[in-house]
């Protein structure tokens, strides 16, 4: 990703009202990120629990959504649809965007499980460890690195579509 300020990211969501993209607070670490090293910029609210946010260049532009959650609240462990990490189910937690435009004023939204803490592009990241017998193949990173990519930006043209 390219560099972004704050003003950069205030402008590029295309599903927050006026009132929404006054209460965005940006991750207290904003000024350290390392645009270089992303594909997608996801962080929690840190003033709200339920509210995250994620912006992914599309198009040559970038474009911020605004993400709500219930909470995460399962017992049993579960997967994320963005980077398909297994987690424990509290650290799983269904993120509903509203659509962009007029769908987005009328109410509708789209939703997915998707890491708790918005992770994702940390977490496919991190090495498993291996079983003594078993042997890493090559590219096997960079395919769950473009996958979640890929999921990532397929969410986002899903709350841009008409």
């Amino acid at each position: 990703m390219h560099p972004l300020t704050e003003a950069d990211v205030r402008a590029s969501f295309v599903n927050a009202t006026g009132d929404e993209l006054g209460l965005i607070e940006l991750p207290h670490d904003f000024l350290l990120t390392d645009w270089d090293y992303l594909d997608f910029f996801a962080w929690r609210d840190p003033s709200s629990t339920r509210r995250g946010y994620v912006l992914i260049e599309h198009e040559g532009a970038t474009v911020g959504i605004v993400l709500q959650s219930g909470g995460a609240g399962r017992t049993r462990s579960g997967m994320c649809n963005i980077c398909h990490t297994m987690q424990p189910g509290n650290q799983v937690a269904l993120w509903a965007a509203r659509r962009a435009g007029d769908r987005g004023r009328r109410g509708d939204t789209v939703g997915t499980y998707v890491c708790a803490d918005l992770s994702c592009h940390e977490n496919v990241r991190l090495a498993h460890p291996l079983a003594p017998n078993e042997v890493l193949a090559p590219g096997q990173v960079d395919m769950r690195l473009d996958g979640t990519r890929r999921r990532m930006h397929d969410l986002v043209v899903r709350v841009l579509a008409d």
